[in-house]
């Protein structure tokens, strides 16, 4: 489906359209181009913005000067959530960003961050460069006047933060609770009371009672934005974040007007970004979530008979999805790579771990 068709035929309209008509000239200043990213995550979030600022400099750097990316932490040109709108629109030239915040735009941008009981960081690898997924999210970007390529992965997230333990599924009833994307959509499956709350709101919400529990990302993520202050209760191991990519975008028109080089020089740093990305968050958790045990936070799972109900609420979840072709056929696609990998993976290096934790102890 061509943008224009897409457009026409949605709830965007003719809003869309006029607002992409009215894009702004790009900037120049002394034969160096100058391009705005926003972003969703405040300056003081870790890893995310992290990953965001790693992106901006090594365009910067990479691009002997012709390109001057300027980083905008969430807030100060536009919110946390409303950076697709304003890099769609033209009113900014990128952003950096988590595309399950925009399933509401259309439900297959989940598949670019992450599905419940979907992909780990490296099947998501293995689908991305080397199965369908840069062509499908290009594909998808395309309808919205975005080039987009992920940039970024947390890698495992945990499953959250909550003022009380999880015995039961029927505990999730009336839980307030932040969790975006489809397995936000899951948690009100078990009756939950969901909330997509930008990242640099969510500790105040958390203390203030506003919500009674959240997922953010893993261990060290979570204790640089002190969770711990607040509650005890945190579950390691959760099913709606398995391998959650990153995204950075870029204005379509924006991007075509740019030389084939710099062209380049976006899509390598994006991809270079994913993985360093991943080495941050995993070389950092392990040492955060000693410290929050030392400081007598409860490290607990949830029992066999949540997960079960977890799974129940994503089928029934990614079902309702399935009436939109292009999301019905992401999905295919996904599934199919992630089935193939996982089988690789478990019989290969899985069963090497295995052994390895055995002999060593």
């Amino acid at each position: 489906m061509d943008r224009r068709s897409f457009l026409k035929n949605s709830a965007l309209g003719g809003a869309a359209v006029a607002a992409s008509a009215t894009l702004a000239a790009p900037a120049y200043a002394q034969g160096r181009r100058k391009l705005t990213m926003v972003t969703s995550w405040g300056s003081g979030l870790a890893g995310v913005f992290d990953g965001a600022q790693y992106c901006a400099d090594a365009i910067n750097n990479l691009s002997d000067g012709s390109l001057e990316v300027e980083i905008k932490a969430a807030g100060e040109l536009v919110g946390a959530l409303e950076v697709f709108d304003a890099v769609s629109s033209g009113q900014a030239d990128m952003y950096h960003s988590a595309d399950y915040y925009y399933i509401k735009k259309h439900p297959a941008f989940a598949f670019f961050t992450t599905i419940p009981f979907g992909m780990t960081a490296q099947e998501t690898m293995n689908w991305y460069y080397y199965g369908d997924g840069a062509g499908m999210h290009d594909e998808l970007g395309e309808i919205f006047n975005l080039k987009s390529f992920i940039a970024g992965n947390t890698g495992a997230q945990a499953g959250g933060w909550f003022a009380k333990e999880i015995k039961s599924p029927e505990d999730f009833n009336g839980l307030k609770f932040r969790m975006p994307g489809l397995g936000g959509k899951v948690l009100g499956t078990l009756g939950a009371s969901v909330q997509n709350i930008p990242g640099s709101e969510v500790y105040q919400a958390l203390s203030s009672g506003a919500i009674d529990g959240t997922e953010w990302i893993g261990p060290w993520a979570d204790e640089k934005a002190g969770f711990q202050e607040i509650t005890k209760n945190y579950y390691t191991a959760g099913f709606h974040e398995p391998g959650a990519a990153l995204t950075l975008a870029t204005n379509r028109e924006v991007f075509d007007s740019l030389t084939a080089s710099q062209q380049g020089i976006i899509e390598q740093v994006a991809k270079a970004a994913h993985s360093d990305n991943l080495a941050m968050f995993l070389s950092n958790n392990g040492a955060a979530l000693k410290r929050l045990q030392a400081a007598g936070v409860n490290i607990l799972e949830f029992p066999d008979s949540v997960w079960d109900a977890f799974g129940k609420g994503t089928k029934e979840v990614m079902d309702a999805n399935m009436g939109d072709e292009t999301f019905a056929r992401f999905n295919e696609s996904y599934q199919k790579s992630m089935k193939e990998s996982s089988k690789w993976i478990q019989t290969s290096s899985g069963a090497y771990t295995a052994q390895r934790d055995r002999v060593l102890g």
